[in-house]
């Protein structure tokens, strides 16, 4: 339960301190007093978005500090243990500091948290029924989250929003790779044609490179055959001109001349030197020459290979010798576009077993909402008959919703309906319920689905405006109810709601020329008596109204009968 609230610069509370205690807590004050604040306050400290514009004026920053008893939240208690965060006092701190630049900070046990962890762990710890629950009451999202919360539906939905998830996946890729496969006919053929032709002209199998160096020997053969031959003469063959003659002639006539001067033996030896490289060169010569051979038929065969591998390169928009690339390219799209295939029915295998998995999961739900709302509706029903319908029935419709494909949701439409008048058919709570009765029979199922709940902490916001009277009064007890194993705080402006709780603080506001100030205190048994006869009397309390307050807290056992 919620044991110690702190509140620092938050509007207009400049610093507040309360200490908390189990039971129905009643808040109670002036209209316009402040009693806002404080569900406001509760609701930063437990995640709700954070406004700079709270924080009071001259004040840098606002800060909640919330302090619980974990006695009896054991899942919070668990939540906390496995987040590594829990205290070995086994209380949970939590504080929330908004800064005048927007920003704001939360912190679990004096350690950083996020705003989403904040909301996981509060939603364990405190639950608030605000004053305009009744107009949610409408929306069928509510409706059916009422339901399936009071019975007991969160892990089957998690399950099925599990399976309901992993086949929406599956049927969205489904439609992609089906619309591919659809949009990848035209395509397959294509490619099918374009690999096909490719293999015909064997791209594979060619070197463009060396097929064009070989095009470019075969087209200049006998150029090179009649040049070498020439060079062949030029080098040796001419006995009498030749370069081999030539240096033959010359090594004769050193070889005279060194025999009367020594000093020519060098040259002589190079000359040889030279003698021996044209040899070699001729022979290095005619062996190219003898390896040579024009062959027209060959020249037209690479003329025709080259032509059909320029002509495909610009069909393709790519260089000759990135054909090959090209060619595997193409075979690896088409290998996509055949696995599409198979992807396609591997996806609607899996995509019907997940909805059938789905449709049996659906079915369970369905029954368990329908067993728990014939539950529900009779517990609702009995109370709206205590609370000024003695006629009134409500009912709480289970049908198969319209269309057949799954939702995060199951596949049921929830619909409430009420019957306010005997022999009047049940008809959906928007269309025969007048703002009182939807305000009565909202409280009705706020009060009857709490009672099935764990949550340590309950709020009830105003959810009493609207009645009066002894309907009221019988509102004031159900809340008491709850609080007899609970901590209960409900903001009310009826006095008969406000004499049945356990403690009751009062929310006042103080003004001077410079600030506005909200304070709350806990009121005493006199004092308590005071606050009721106002909400009884409003500006003048006679002695009458002390008395008749007195008497309704002691009906309550809330202080002793003044036996005069």
């Amino acid at each position: 339960m919620l044991c110690n609230l702190n509140i620092k610069d938050l509007a207009v509370v400049e610093s507040l301190s309360l200490e908390l205690a189990p039971g129905m807590t009643v808040l109670t004050g002036e209209t316009g007093a402040g009693k806002s604040i404080l569900l406001t306050a509760l609701g930063l400290a437990l995640g709700e978005r954070a406004d700079s514009g709270l924080i009071r004026p001259g004040a840098s920053r606002a800060e909640i500090d919330l302090e619980f008893s974990l006695a009896d939240a054991p899942d919070a208690r668990l939540w906390l243990e496995e987040n590594e965060l829990l205290d070995e006092e086994g209380v949970c701190l939590i504080r929330r500091v908004v800064s005048l630049d927007g920003r704001s900070r939360a912190f679990i046990n004096n350690r950083p948290a996020t705003l989403q962890s904040l909301q996981y762990l509060a939603s364990r710890l405190v639950e608030i029924h605000g004053q305009h629950a009744h107009l949610r009451l409408l929306e069928s999202s509510e409706q059916r989250r009422l339901l399936d919360e009071f019975s007991g539906n969160k892990e089957p939905l998690e399950r099925l929003a599990n399976v309901y998830q992993r086949w929406r996946r599956a049927h969205d890729e489904l439609d992609a790779q089906s619309k591919a496969a659809k949009d990848g006919a035209a395509r397959e053929e294509l490619l099918r044609y374009q690999i096909e032709e490719m293999e015909q002209h064997e791209v594979e199998a060619l070197d463009y490179d060396s097929l064009s160096e070989e095009q470019t020997l075969q087209a200049n053969m006998e150029k090179i055959l009649a040049s070498g031959q020439a060079q062949m003469d030029l080098l040796y063959d001419d006995e009498q001109h030749s370069a081999n003659a030539l240096l033959v002639q010359a090594s004769h006539a050193i070889t005279d001349i060194s025999h009367i001067a020594p000093e020519f033996n060098g040259i002589l030896a190079m000359l040889s030197d030279a003698q021996i490289q044209v040899k070699e060169a001729s022979v290095e010569l005619r062996r190219h020459l003898e390896r040579l051979e024009a062959d027209p038929k060959r020249l037209v065969w690479l003329d025709e290979k080259l032509g059909d591998l320029h002509r495909l390169a610009r069909k393709h928009h790519v260089d000759p010798r990135q054909l090959q690339q090209h060619l595997h390219g193409l075979r690896i799209e088409l290998d996509s576009i055949e696995l599409s295939t198979e992807t396609v029915a591997r996806l609607q295998t899996e995509m019907e077993a997940l909805e059938k998995e789905y449709r049996d999961m659906a079915a369970s739900l369905s029954e368990a909402r329908v067993k728990g709302g014939r539950q529900l509706e009779e517990r609702i029903s009995a109370m709206i008959r205590e609370l000024g319908m003695p006629q009134g029935q409500f009912l709480i419709e289970v049908n198969p919703e319209p269309g057949n494909s799954p939702t995060l949701y199951g596949n049921d439409r929830i619909e409430f309906q009420v019957s306010a008048n005997p022999g009047l058919p049940p008809r959906p709570l928007g269309k025969v319920a007048s703002g009182g009765e939807l305000s009565r029979i909202s409280l009705a199922i706020q009060v009857a689905a709490t009672d099935t709940k764990t949550t340590p902490t309950l709020i009830f916001d105003e959810v009493d405006s609207g009645i009066g009277g002894g309907v009221a009064e019988i509102v004031g007890q159900k809340l008491r109810l709850l609080g007899n194993d609970r901590q209960v705080f409900c903001v009310t402006h009826l006095h008969q709601v406000a004499a049945l709780g356990h403690n009751h603080l009062l929310v006042e506001k103080t003004s001077d020329a410079d600030s506005t100030r909200t304070q709350v205190r806990l009121l005493t048994p006199e004092q308590r008596k005071h606050e009721i006869a106002r909400m009884l009397g409003g500006v003048r309390i006679t002695e009458q109204t002390l008395a008749h307050a007195e008497e309704m807290l002691a009906s309550s056992g809330q202080m002793p009968r003044n036996e005069a």
